[in-house]
């Protein structure tokens, strides 16, 4: 099991293209964890913390009875992965990858297995 700290400081180590991540409380919008530079990180996990209130709101408009396994942005120069972690309800990893240098379906499966490994 890892901390929270080195599970940040292992997504960038272990993802190919990725250029920073955060461990956020999706509550307050604070980061409890960070890595890597190159954004704004405290205004990015406040903004997707937005994102995700947003489209959990939604879910329980439509009815669906499900949970959100991940949100992926996909921008011009990057893919920003927003991952809900199951074991820690309330927390999400955040991690932005640099498209060219990153192998999207990868990433998410290296993502899924560090989260398993964190705690808080």
């Amino acid at each position: 099991m890892a901390n929270i700290i080195q599970s940040a400081q292992a997504i960038l180590a272990q993802i190919d293209g990725s250029i920073c991540c955060a461990i956020v409380d999706s509550t307050s919008g604070m980061i409890l964890a960070q890595a890597g530079s190159g954004i704004d990180l405290e205004l990015a996990a406040a903004g997707n913390t937005e994102v995700v209130r947003s489209k959990l709101k939604t879910m329980r408009s439509l009815g669906l009875n499900d949970a959100i396994e991940d949100i992926l942005i996909t921008l011009g120069k990057q893919y920003h992965i927003i991952r809900p972690m199951v074991k820690q309800e309330g927390l999400f990893i955040y991690v932005v990858l640099d498209k060219p240098k990153s192998n999207l379906a990868l990433a998410r499966r290296k993502i899924s297995d560090i989260e398993s490994e964190i705690t808080v």
